[in-house]
This record gives C-alpha cells, structure tokens and sequence, in this order.
C-alpha cells in the first residue's frame, strides 16, 4: 500500500514540475506522430514499414544476443534507413507538404468570409442541378473547396465569380458548352471556376468502370480536403469523392445528406434539420385540419 501511495505521491511531483513549454513540446510530438501514423495508413506503405519493423527487431536481438558484426551492419542500415525512406515516400511527402503549403491562411486575414446560407443555398442548387442532369445522363464535375485552396486548378480553366445557380450548372455541363469538360470549382459558396483540370488520381487499384470524371475528382479528393460530387456521363450515377474514397449509386436525397453534413458548419445542421422537422409538422396538421374540414363538408 505504500508504494502505491509513493507513486502516486511522486506523479504529483512530476506533474507540478511541468511548463507550459512542456505542453507545447508534447502537443507538438503528438501532432507529428499522428501524421505520420496517417502517412502509414497508405497502402504503399505498409510492406515498407513492415521492413523497418524486421530491422528494428533484429537489432535489438543483435545487441541482445551480442552479435556484434550484424549489430554494425544494421546500425549502418538503420543510419541510410532515413535517406531510403525519403526517397521512397516522397511522393507522400510532397502530397504533405503540398497540402501545408496550399492551406487557406489567408483566410484567417480575409475580410470576406461565407455565410452558412451562400453553402445552403450552393448545396440547394447543385442538387437540384444533379438530380437533373443524372436523369438525362450529362456528366458532371463538381469540387467544393474547403481549407486547401485550389488556385493551381482554378487557373487552368476559366475564372468566374458567381453564386451557384442550378441553370447555370446544367448550362455549364451540357455537352456542347466550352466548358462541360472539365470541373466547377466552388469557394466559399459561390463558382469561381469552370473548365478546370484536375490531378489524376495514382490509385491503381480503382475499378475499370471508372473513367476519366471519376479519376480526375478522388485524385483532387486525395491531394486537397474538397469534397468532390460526380455526375457519370455512361450512367448518370452520382458519386461523392471525400478523402480519397468515392461513394457512388447516390440518390439526390442522399447527395444532399452528405454535403450538408461536409460542408455546412454543425450549428446550421441542426438548426436545417430543426427548422425542416417542424415545417413538416406543421405541414401535417395543415393536412389533417383540411382533411377534418372536407369530411364535415
């Protein structure tokens, strides 16, 4: 019992012996070893890991056992191990540093901000739009931006400046308008672009009915933090790109569903959500009242 009260006893200690700088320090390892864990979780990465996890191992069975020559070796391994993996990982490396550098700080010192009705109304229209444009089987390319500005993408197409209106979508799309190729890009609820490309995606484990539409939006899915909404021009099927991962054979209802749940702010949900239950309350008893009225008629 009294070791335990020791223990205790010497964590207090400790824990009062900590600066705020110690919590800097800690914050900022934990921030570093949480994406280097996300780094991990690339299915490129995994044999390779596994690799350095057999060295590691061997060289404490080395050190333990005393096998002094193979102990020098590895260590020598280990020492190049860093080089190798940079080369080895650069292109998730520039991916990351690709998404540090495009990160919408100007943001925090932009005047304008948008409002959670412009992403309302941008999420209205665009299902709208969809819902159309699914049925008569046009393609479609949409990317909503979010922290990761799209500047490289906005300029190989054309700039606009406009809020998002579900005619100008289906104009835009129409397979004999200039700019039905390539994707609308939407910053802060309103298109700011329109025939842009977008990077390809370097999954080579996508399935074969994918084209082109669908490759261009999960490559800008995994490169930036946009979510992505694919109209396919074969099937009219629509699909939603986030993180990489593309959800396809969507309704329009669904479609709605996922954006507001990416794009609007958590506050403005509920309050939708709020505001749409009691509309069709009140909608409901509207009905049965009148239904009440008729059968007395």
């Amino acid at each position: 019992m009294g070791d335990i009260f020791s223990v205790i006893n010497d964590f207090f200690v400790n824990f009062k012996s900590i600066s705020i700088s110690d919590i800097i320090d800690i914050a900022i390892m934990a921030f570093l070893i949480y994406k280097f864990i996300d780094l991990l979780q690339l299915a490129n990465s995994k044999k390779v890991i596994r690799g350095v996890g057999v060295i590691v191992v061997s060289l404490w069975l080395s050190t333990l056992f005393h096998l002094y020559t193979v102990n020098f070796l590895l260590n020598r391994v280990l020492e190049w191990g860093v080089l190798t993996l940079v080369v080895l990982f650069q292109p998730e490396l520039r991916k990351l540093l690709e998404q540090v550098g495009s990160s919408n700080l100007s943001a925090v010192f932009s005047s304008r901000q948008s409002t959670p009705d412009e992403l309302e109304n941008a999420i209205t229209q665009t299902v709208e739009a969809y819902a159309s444009l699914s049925e008569s089987k046009t393609g479609a390319l949409m990317v909503f931006e979010r922290k990761n500005m799209l500047n490289d993408a906005i300029r190989t197409g054309t700039a606009l400046d406009t809020v998002v209106n579900s005619e100008l979508l289906k104009n835009i799309f129409w397979n004999k308008a200039p700019l039905h190729d390539g994707a609308v890009i939407v910053r802060e609820g309103r298109i700011v672009g329109a025939g842009c490309m977008l990077p390809m995606s370097g999954n080579v484990n996508l399935s074969r009915e994918l084209g082109m539409r669908h490759r261009a939006g999960i490559g800008a899915s995994e490169q930036t933090d946009a979510v992505v909404a694919i109209v396919s021009e074969e099937t009219g099927s629509i699909s939603v790109a986030v993180g990489g991962m593309l959800k396809r054979h969507l309704a329009p209802e669904t479609l709605e569903r996922l954006l507001r749940n990416e794009l609007l702010p958590k506050e403005k949900e509920e309050e939708s959500t709020l505001v749409t239950k009691m509309t069709a309350l009140f909608r409901g008893k509207r009905e049965a009242n009148q239904d009440g009225e008729d059968s007395k008629k």
